[in-house]
């Protein structure tokens, strides 16, 4: 299987559902499906890199933290993308998220950022 074929799942709940930053990262737009993470919060952070305020657009940029209390929900979607759009989700990303991989409330287990604490 060459890497073009290879993919990955990667949810987001923030900014990378947003079609201007998919073509700025990705240089697509991804097509997504609805979903949810389990046992997480959700919490704002103040984002200064330059290049993620040009491409977001915005400040303050969501972000979720584990609770470990099954019934809280972070609602977002879950794209197929390529390892190397992975790659390039990692670069997109700062410091302030990590990326790990996170059970979803459809069974599914995907790549998410969260507070890297």
């Amino acid at each position: 299987m060459t890497e073009a074929q290879q993919t990955e799942l990667l949810f987001s709940y923030g900014t990378l559902q947003q079609e201007s930053v998919q073509l700025s990262t990705f240089g697509r737009p991804l097509g997504g499906e609805n979903d949810a993470m389990i046992g997480y919060r959700l919490d704002m952070v103040e984002i200064t890199d330059p290049e993620v305020l040009r491409a977001s657009g915005q400040k303050f940029h969501p972000i979720v933290s584990p609770t470990g209390i099954p019934t809280d929900e972070v609602a977002g979607q879950v794209f197929r993308i390529t390892p190397a759009e992975l790659a390039a989700a990692d670069d997109y990303e700062v410091s302030d998220y990590k990326r790990v991989l996170a059970p979803l409330k459809s069974g599914k287990k995907a790549w998410v950022y969260v507070r890297a604490q």
